[in-house]
């Protein structure tokens, strides 16, 4: 029997990549064209974040970092609600406010009064009315640890991000961590899952480190795809090609499960590279030939955002999800 339920579209990742992806995704499901399928959107997110404001409320309070989460929760709320300017609001002075978020204090007192993280998520979303649901990868408190090029180990996601030096692995402290079983559920009902956009070691990798999750990606019947970094990063992907990034995924998962990899072929002004040239980070080489040889099909769009920055286009990379959960659907439908 057909299924002509929404299309189940889980999001795994972390940082601004994600929550650019997600408010792509959320304008999408929120469209009243009778030609555009309805999504039931899951983001798997990260919870490493060790800077800022969540890195304070983790060493002050003892709470999951709620920075990521927040961000996604906002790209998935109503457009014009009131209560998604208020989550993202950020105290530029006082004594212990002075840089925190209004969303990240509101999800750590709503944890304490709710006694558990991923209820206050829950609720918040409720309150947001966001387009869908979002589960931290684990519920336990991990930090991430890098062996670097040079033999030494960093640990900390913001000591990481700021190393030079390439990164060989990271890994979580504590090394073995549970999924939470929603998340995991969700993976296996999925039309098509994505990992990022972002950053490749601090923001997507760290997911795939928690027990369970590959094993539950590589038996799931969804289409997956990995959104290729256009820029690479200073020290986290230095020199990497776009093959070398889904090379780090598989190493990391411990298992090969990548179908689809997703790259950006729209040229990158020569003003825009200079300004990164300055940071030591340039466009990522897409070497398709390597890619097709590793087994994983190359879907290519002009999906970098005009401006300053380099980002993926939200709808841009939307449409790509979305066209790979149609095809998913229509193979799972096909199967007898």
């Amino acid at each position: 029997m057909e299924n002509t339920s929404p299309l189940r579209v889980v999001a795994i990742g972390g940082g601004t990549g994600l929550s650019a992806l997600l408010q792509g995704l959320k304008l999408f499901a929120r469209q009243k064209d009778p030609a555009v399928p309805s999504f039931d959107i899951t983001a798997i997110v990260t919870v490493t974040d060790d800077g800022g404001s969540s890195g304070r409320l983790r060493r002050e309070f003892d709470v999951l970092p709620p920075g990521d989460i927040r961000n996604c929760m906002v790209a998935l709320s109503e457009d014009s609600a009131l209560l998604s300017r208020l989550f993202q609001y950020r105290f530029s002075s006082g004594r212990g406010l002075k840089g925190h978020s209004f969303g990240n204090l509101f999800l750590m007192a709503l944890t304490h009064i709710m006694g558990d993280f991923p209820e206050a998520v829950r609720v918040s979303s409720e309150v947001l009315k966001i387009a869908g649901h979002i589960y931290p990868s684990t519920t336990a408190n991990v930090a991430l640890e890098a062996t670097l090029a040079d033999g030494t180990s960093v640990v900390g996601e913001t000591r990481i991000s700021r190393s030079r030096q390439p990164i060989r692995r990271v890994r979580l402290i504590p090394r073995k961590v549970a999924p939470m079983a929603a998340a995991l559920a969700a993976i296996a009902e999925a039309d098509v899952i994505t990992l990022g956009p972002g950053s490749l070691f601090t923001s997507v990798v760290p997911n795939l480190l928690v027990s369970g999750v590959p094993a539950a990606i590589q038996r799931s019947e969804a289409a997956r795809a990995y959104f290729v970094n256009i820029m690479s990063q200073p020290g986290e992907t230095t020199g990497f090609l776009a093959s070398d990034h889904i090379r780090a995924i598989h190493q990391h998962a411990g298992r090969r499960f990548l179908d689809y990899a997703v790259i950006n072929i729209r040229p990158i002004t020569s003003a825009v590279k200079k300004r990164y040239a300055r940071e030591e980070a340039k466009p990522v080489e897409n070497d398709i030939d390597t890619i097709l040889k590793m087994g994983v099909k190359v879907v290519a769009g002009s999906l970098a955002q005009r401006g300053e920055k380099v980002r993926h286009e939200p709808l841009a990379a939307a449409a790509v999800v979305l066209r790979l959960a149609q095809e998913a659907r229509r193979r799972k439908n096909a199967q007898p």
